[in-house]
């Protein structure tokens, strides 16, 4: 929770997302990994409704995609 990069906080490490990355540029892949937090593991805060957070960062995701 004390680490930052460039003025950034970094605070979770999702390491699927280093393997998708990592695969991508072997393979010549672009790759891409959209996340939503749901929990504030060091505070101890929780989504309220995690599911319609994930499906709503689905909706928002694709809508962003669809127009690239």
């Amino acid at each position: 929770s004390h680490f930052s990069h460039n003025n950034h906080r970094i605070t979770n490490f999702e390491m699927e997302t280093s393997a998708i990355y990592g695969l991508g540029k072997m393979l010549g892949h672009e790759c891409l990994s959209i996340n939503v937090i749901i929990a504030n593991r060091v505070k101890q805060e929780f989504s309220k409704d995690s599911d319609a957070a994930v499906e709503n960062m689905i909706k928002n995701a694709l809508a962003v995609l669809a127009t690239v």
